[in-house]
């Protein structure tokens, strides 16, 4: 028999959370969670934003981690917020681009990210990093 137990959270939720390989193939699967938990705690209309913040932070995580996984996580640190968390191992602190060299294609993911989130970050551990954006919601049903 197997024990499972939960971290209470303060809007009572639990989060969702998955280890992914490090592939641009994750994001596809990162993108399902988020709208699993979405949609589990009532907030469809933060999906498409939510979407795209966590594959950038999906793509910043797989071209600079170091081991051959991430971990995607999705929380709700308050009533009125969503966090979307990836970890992984490398302790390099993502800078936000805001130079317009117009022939680089990739770069700009956090740029993304600051314009869709109403704020982010990055939490270093002594193993790695988890980068992180919060994006406001209004209540859950």
């Amino acid at each position: 028999m197997t024990t499972v137990t939960t971290t209470p959270r303060p809007t009572g939720h639990p989060g969702y959370s998955e280890t992914l390989p490090r592939s641009a193939e994750s994001a596809a699967a990162a993108r399902r969670l988020v709208r699993t938990a979405l949609a589990a705690w009532g907030l469809e209309d933060r999906m498409e934003d939510a979407a795209l913040v966590v594959t950038e932070l999906v793509s910043n995580a797989v071209d600079h981690g170091r081991l051959p996984s991430i971990r995607v996580i999705v929380s709700r640190p308050a009533e009125n917020r969503v966090r979307l968390g990836v970890v992984d191992r490398s302790k390099v602190v993502p800078m936000m681009r805001t130079d317009s060299d117009g022939d680089r294609l990739r770069g700009r993911g956090l740029v993304l990210v600051d314009a869709l989130t109403e704020r982010w970050g990055t939490d270093l551990y002594a193993w790695g990093k988890q980068v992180w954006g919060e994006l406001k919601c209004g209540s859950a049903r």
